[in-house]
């Protein structure tokens, strides 16, 4: 019987592969990795196999997505396979399913967990992880069609007195990777339309960038401010907060560079 293996990548590059999941790709039978989830800047693909002292194969969304990991699951039925996965392996919905897939084929699986912007985000940015209220990802126009989830999820959190955790699109296939200026610019084209008033120019926010790298960025600022900021290469994320602690808001200006008057932002 034969067995999958989803191991995590961590956040940035080949190094944040634990000790365990090393161990268990340099055995197996065939390795493959996704970069399409999320982007790893500093991932090199000769030095990862040098590290593991064998091949390993990509991976596209459409082999995953629309043909169902099948090169994967042939491996999987004829030894052990292992997918290497960018961030923590089932944060991404498309892993959940290829692992569905593979047990309904008779095929064991297993998972080793890596670090996730999930929570290397939240970390860095030194708000509260117990505060943080439902995830939303802020996609690219389809169409020309701006969604409005994004604010509804900031504006239902906020309600709660939550912080929300946005994640940014990829389009890795057309090497566009959201930044956060995207991401505000898109969010107040929405604002204009619904007028919802969970996201103006004077909104306290944090971006992140690079998180999990040696050089990670955080910045917080109003919408406004951080419009004009500039973080650099991706992968970024966007954190907007709710009513902030004394702690929170003594870590926003001490690590994230956030004015004083974050402090009238006490709850």
């Amino acid at each position: 019987m034969g067995r999958l293996v989803f191991v995590g990548l961590g956040l940035h590059d080949e190094g944040g592969l634990s000790l365990r999941g090393l161990e268990v790709a340099r055995a197996a039978d065939a390795v493959f990795m996704e970069l399409y989830t999320s982007p790893m800047p500093g991932l090199d693909l000769k030095r990862l196999e040098r590290l593991l002292g064998r091949r390993v194969r990509l991976v596209s969304r459409r082999v995953l997505e629309d043909g169902g990991g099948e090169p994967i699951l042939e491996e999987a039925e004829r030894g052990v396979a292992v997918l290497l996965v960018p961030g923590d392996p089932f944060i991404a919905t498309t892993h959940v399913d290829l692992r569905i897939r593979a047990e309904k084929r008779g095929i064991k699986t297993g998972v080793i967990h890596g670090a996730s912007i999930m929570s290397a985000a939240i970390g860095i940015s030194g708000l509260q992880n117990y505060r943080f209220g439902r995830t939303v990802t802020i996609p690219y126009p389809e169409g020309g069609v701006l969604s409005e989830t994004p604010l509804r999820v900031i504006r239902e959190n906020r309600s709660r007195d939550l912080h929300t955790l946005c994640l940014l699109d990829v389009k890795a296939e057309e090497g566009r990777y959201m930044s956060v200026g995207e991401a505000l610019r898109i969010l107040l084209r929405v604002e204009e339309s619904v007028g919802f008033g969970a996201v103006t120019p004077e909104t306290l926010a944090v971006g992140v960038a690079r998180a999990g790298s040696q050089a990670p960025v955080v910045r917080a600022d109003s919408v406004k401010n951080l419009l004009r900021y500039d973080f650099g290469e991706p992968p970024h994320t966007l954190i907007f907060p709710a009513s902030l602690h004394f702690v929170e808001a003594d870590a926003l200006i001490t690590i994230a560079g956030a004015p004083e008057w974050v402090r009238r932002w006490l709850k």
